[in-house]
This record gives structure tokens, sequence and C-alpha cells, in this order.
């Protein structure tokens, strides 16, 4: 079979090596004759795969023991709810900035919960561009801000993370986490989906400040609070531990690699060489604003939409599988997250160019 490229937004690609380490101990984990699945959360072989993810991803965020560390089942979208729940109470008001899709079903959940203030919106502009800081208009008692640091499906990206001062600022990093450096003190608390560059599907990471635990609401349910969580080192039940397992391989790969330094230097690397192609061709267009494209999502358009059927059929069959936009906004879109290699980015131009030359 010849290689096959995935530019799945998510669930997404996983390090080849990764995926081989997790078929070769997936009957025989370290000798015990049982796959990790079969195993208790509490024994303590898994206590170890718990700790050692949990160090790692430390080390990679080079994070010091001001925050929690939570891997919690369920997706981001979860956390739409446990945010303004835990943070916020009903009468209280909590800041939203709009860049797109993700940001607004946030901004929904939190309406269910709390007093919404959107402080910015790129709406009117089709979110083609993150809202300059400068404009936002804030609220000096709201109990946080929250931002989208990465639109998956417009491809609109933070470069550079506001300086809200006392208020603390939450960030779903959904799909930009660990695919470049991060302050994280500038953050009260990071959310973020596994399935685009920690793992597969089913797992959350939360990374919060400790100071903001225990300050959920009455009646909160205990799954639903960051504090039982912390007080159970994320095991107030039994967690996802085959997906936590999987994370734990991929960020002791990301160690391998060289850490968050290197992944930002590929992941701009493989950005730019797209974008260039995109930009030097007659046929295909970027609907985001420059300054504001996405490293991790790179949607796209044909000038003559009736192509990218035949566009994406002809990818597929070169093994470029996925690049089919999302059903809302259509069009094509490519996701190079820490896992996708530059070969993949390559056949991806080769095929650009190939196809543009043949309608022309």
């Amino acid at each position: 079979m010849s290689k096959i490229f995935n530019f799945s937004a998510g669930p997404s690609s996983l390090p080849p090596s990764v995926m081989e380490r997790a078929q070769e101990e997936f009957r025989d984990y370290g000798g015990l004759g049982v796959s990790v699945m079969e195993i208790s959360h509490r024994s303590r072989e898994f206590i170890e795969i718990a700790e050692r993810a949990e160090a790692d991803l430390r080390a990679l965020l080079d994070l010091n023991d001001e925050y929690y560390v939570l891997f919690i089942h369920g997706g981001a979208s979860m956390q739409f709810a446990m945010v303004p729940m835990n943070l916020a109470h009903i009468s209280d008001t909590v800041d939203y900035v709009d860049t797109g899709s993700w940001s607004t079903k946030a901004i929904t959940e939190a309406k269910l919960l709390t007093r919404v203030n959107v402080a910015a919106t790129s709406r009117d502009d089709d979110y083609d561009h993150v809202p300059h800081f400068r404009d936002w208009r804030l609220t000096k008692s709201a109990r946080y801000v929250h931002i989208t640091s990465n639109e998956t499906i417009g491809g609109v990206q933070f470069h550079e993370f506001p300086d809200t001062g006392k208020v603390p600022l939450v960030a779903d990093m959904s799909s930009d986490f660990l695919s470049r450096p991060i302050e994280v003190h500038r953050f009260g608390l990071i959310y973020a989906g596994a399935q685009k560059n920690v793992g597969p599907a089913g797992l959350c990471i939360v990374v919060v400040r400790k100071d903001l635990c225990g300050k959920e609401r009455e009646h909160t349910p205990s799954l639903l609070s960051y504090r039982v969580h912390a007080q159970h080192e994320s095991m107030f039940n039994t967690p996802p531990t085959y997906n936590w397992y999987l994370a734990g391989l991929v960020l002791g790969w990301l160690k391998r690699e060289g850490g968050l330094q290197a992944m930002e230097v590929r992941n701009r690397r493989k950005a730019e060489k797209l974008y260039a192609a995109i930009d030097r061709s007659d046929l295909y267009h970027s609907p985001v604003q420059r300054p504001h494209r996405s490293v991790m999502n790179v949607p796209f358009t044909l000038l003559e939409p009736e192509l990218e059927d035949r566009f994406l059929e002809i990818a597929k069959a070169r093994g470029l599988v996925n690049l089919k936009g999302h059903r809302s906004v259509g069009g094509i879109r490519a996701s190079l997250y820490n896992a996708i290699e530059e070969e993949a980015v390559d056949a991806l131009i080769e095929h650009m160019e190939s196809f543009e030359k043949t309608t022309r």
C-alpha cells in the first residue's frame, strides 16, 4: 500500500513511532500479559503511566507548582460548561472573544450558566482575523476572559496573547496545544481536547491555577468540579485509561523530538510552505488575513468551486486524505498538527500545482 498522508482536523494523525509502540504493547504491557486497557487505574503500573505523563507535560510546558494538571474524560465541549460552572456564579459577568465557530459554541454554552459579555467579535468580517486587543470591550469586574487560541474550522490563530491584568485569562487551546512554547503564567486556565496534538478523542487536558479551584458554584456535580478532579488526581472515577496511556506516549515523543521549540520551528516551516503555494496561485485562495493565519489549520478555497470535488478525488487517489473542509464552511482544509511530516505538505503542494496546471 502506498503511503497515506492524513490531514484530518481531528481525530488526527498520531506519530508513527507512537502507533508502533502502542501496537507492540497492545496485548502485553510491560510483561504483564494483558493490555493497558485491561489493568486497573489504581494499579501500580497505571499510576506510573499517569505520573510519567504529567511529569512530561510539566517539563514541556515548564509548568510550576502553582498549577494543577488534570486529565479529564470528555472533550473541550464539556469544558464550555465546566469553565463557567467553576469560575463564575450565575450573577457574575464573564468576557468572551468571538473569533469563529468554536468560540461561538463556548459563548452559547456559557450563556446558559452566567452573564456573558462578548468583548470583541470578527463575525461581521466572516471571522477572517483576531480583533485587536485595543478594541476589546472588557468588563472590569469580569470573573475571567475567554479566548479560543486557534479556530480549527476558520483557520484563525492568536499569535500573541493579551494581558488581562488581574482577570484570569482562559484559553481553549484544543487545536494548537503543544504546537509552540507558551508562557503558562499568563493564563488562569488552559484546556485542550486531546485529539489534535496529544492523542485520541475522549480525553481533555486542563491546566488550571490552583487558586482558581474550589470556587465552583453550589450544587456543581462532582464530575464537573475542578476541585474534585484535583483532589483525586484525575481519578475520582475510572478515567479513560488507554487514552491517557496514548497521550503519555505522545508527550514522551514530543520530548524526544526536541520539545515545543522544535515543534514550533517545524510547524511554521510547514505552514509557510503551504501558504506560499496558495498565495502564488491563480486558483487557490486563503480566506484569512495574513497576520492571523493559523499554523495548525489551513483552510482554502478554489476560485472555481465546481472543481473542489475533482480536486479532492484526485488528492485521495494520490494518498492525500481528509482534506475536505468542515461541513459548515466547505472548501479545503489541511491540518498540519505536530505529527504531520513535512513530506506530507510537499506532496500536497505538488498535487495543488499539478491540478492547477490541468485546469488552465
